[in-house]
């Protein structure tokens, strides 16, 4: 594996090198480097609302190919655990729904709802038996609102991330928002998932790729916020009276806000506009094909199709051109690593910086 290096002047700057989107190595070295690494949005609470609720689900389909599931348990204790058996391997839970206990179809070995191991027949000679790897595996499991995140194996503290969002977003009653799945949309782009989030996190490209967003966005004080595991987008409203009515102890209180954009480290955006928030989900399938998923919640539907918040579909049309125009381009032998502007790219030289020290093994589990 190369070592991948980011100047932390982004004045001096170069971006990660062609190499990086091209090399299959460095595509696979992501899985265990980063996205074993770090934390994965995983639902909502609105699908765990009774006691002996169970939801199974693919953390990243085709990519990590992880079978989990999400449990509140009879203390009403949320978990989220594997739901491999730890017997022969078969898949514990099939589908949603409701369970006293956690119990394996192919042998009938059985759990609680929090994972721990509570009986299996014919194991009564079976020596030194029951053991803890015989419980299901546990994972960290963090709640913001009525958002769900879950780590494999994460070395950075979550809750950072949510004190950076809750800063702009707190106000907002996030568990009132809610699910709009008429709204979901999947996207399949042929492109490194790197590249989408690259574009995502710079709205230098906006004048020139979104006339419609361009026209209700205050370009010249667009602005960037970073934080050490995510960063924030703030933009400003120009041609539209769809701003959000911030409290006057607001961090932002007197300024026209149309949204607020987050990214949190790797893969994953929260979108806040006066509606509500578009959650997306970047899911790496292929070294050159990737899935966004767009999920919504939200709060004000007389402010949906108006200001920022508005046309996502379109936006989302030309931002996969040009990303998968990228994608191509980068393949050209002539080109290998490009520079920074350091007034609009602060987000993408953050992004950069992050994913080098995730695969130098440079960042200290905390």
């Amino acid at each position: 594996m190369p070592k991948f290096f980011i100047d932390p002047d982004i004045a001096r700057a170069s971006t990660l090198p062609s190499s990086f989107y091209r090399d299959p190595k460095v595509f696979k070295a992501l899985k265990e480097a980063v996205f074993y690494s770090s934390w994965q949005w995983v639902g909502d609470q609105f699908a765990l609302e009774k006691k002996g609720s169970v939801s199974p689900f693919i953390l990243l389909p085709d990519f990590l190919d992880e079978p989990m599931l999400l449990s509140k348990d009879k203390k009403e204790q949320l978990n989220c655990l594997s739901n491999v058996c730890t017997h022969r391997g078969n898949i514990v839970v099939g589908v949603a729904g409701h369970h006293n206990k956690l119990s394996c179809p192919y042998h009938g070995r059985r759990f609680g709802l929090d994972g721990k191991f509570e009986f299996m027949p014919e194991f009564k000679e079976a020596v030194d038996f029951p053991r803890s790897c015989d419980n299901l595996p546990s994972f960290p499991l963090k709640k913001w609102g009525p958002f769900l995140f879950a780590g494999l194996s994460p070395i950075f503290d979550f809750q950072k991330v949510i004190d950076f969002m809750d800063k702009r977003i707190g106000f907002l009653p996030l568990v009132n928002f809610a699910r709009a799945k008429e709204l979901d949309k999947d996207y399949e782009i042929k492109a490194h998932w790197a590249l989408y989030c690259d574009n995502y996190l710079e709205g230098f490209h906006i004048p020139f790729v979104h006339n419609d967003l361009n026209d209700v966005l205050d370009y010249g004080n667009y602005e960037t916020v970073l934080s050490e595991f995510c960063n924030l987008q703030i933009g400003y409203a120009e041609g539209t009276d769809e701003v959000f009515e911030l409290p006057e102890d607001h961090i932002d209180f007197g300024k026209d806000v149309a949204a607020y954009y987050f990214w949190v480290f790797p893969n994953m955006m929260f979108n806040f506009y006066p509606w509500g928030v578009s959650v997306n989900i970047v899911q790496p399938l292929e070294i050159s094909r990737t899935k966004v998923s767009f999920i919504s919640y939200v709060y004000n539907a007389s402010k949906l199709n108006k200001g920022a918040g508005t046309g996502l579909h379109k936006v989302e049309m030309e931002d996969e051109a040009v990303v998968e125009s990228v994608n191509r381009g980068i393949r050209s032998k002539y080109y290998q690593a490009g520079r920074f502007s350091p007034t609009r790219e602060k987000g993408v030289h953050h992004f950069h910086t992050l994913l080098a020290r995730f695969l130098n093994g440079e960042v200290e589990s905390q």
